[in-house]
């Protein structure tokens, strides 16, 4: 059984886009791996959640220490990337609460303060965090293809509809 402190650090690391493709899992993987040795440890994910999380610290050194545990299957204490694959792609026992909670913090972190929706601008800072250079016409055209109302923004519905 996986502990309640893993359980609520491994919501906080849905910055992620949650990641699906295998490309785009390993592109997380390095971007987290800050000294290229192919390993993840608790100090290299607290700074990327610092570096997503504008400067704020999302993640404590214990919180860290937990979701590494979590999925640490050789128990060196670092993952490499197939444990997290297994991190990110989960295995299948999330509850659909555990899930919308999941998202719904994935989408605040993309969320305009205070605006409710994901807009451009939002998007464009997001992926400037995460080592992705988009200009604001990029950032439209992605929100474009999931925008189901048309409004150029994304609410909640439409980027959970998105993740899923």
């Amino acid at each position: 059984m996986e502990s309640n402190q893993a359980s609520s650090s491994k919501a906080k690391l849905a910055f992620d886009t949650t990641p699906r493709e295998p490309e785009e899992i390993e592109r997380v993987f390095r971007f987290i791996d800050e000294d290229g040795d192919g390993m993840i440890s608790p100090a290299e994910l607290r700074s990327c959640m610092r570096k997503v999380g504008g400067g704020q610290e999302q993640l404590s050194m214990a919180e860290a220490e937990a979701v590494v545990e979590s999925s640490d299957s050789d128990g060196d204490g670092l993952l490499n990337l197939e444990e997290f694959k297994r991190l990110m792609v989960g295995d299948g026992r999330v509850s659909e609460a555990e899930r919308d909670k999941e998202l719904r913090e994935a989408f605040e972190m993309y969320a305009m303060e205070g605006s409710g929706c994901i807009t451009p601008k939002s998007l464009k800072r997001m992926m400037s965090r995460l080592g992705e250079s988009s200009s604001t016409k990029d950032c439209e055209s992605m929100i474009r293809k999931c925008d189901l109302n048309g409004d150029g923004v994304l609410s909640f519905e439409e980027f959970a509809a998105m993740m899923r």
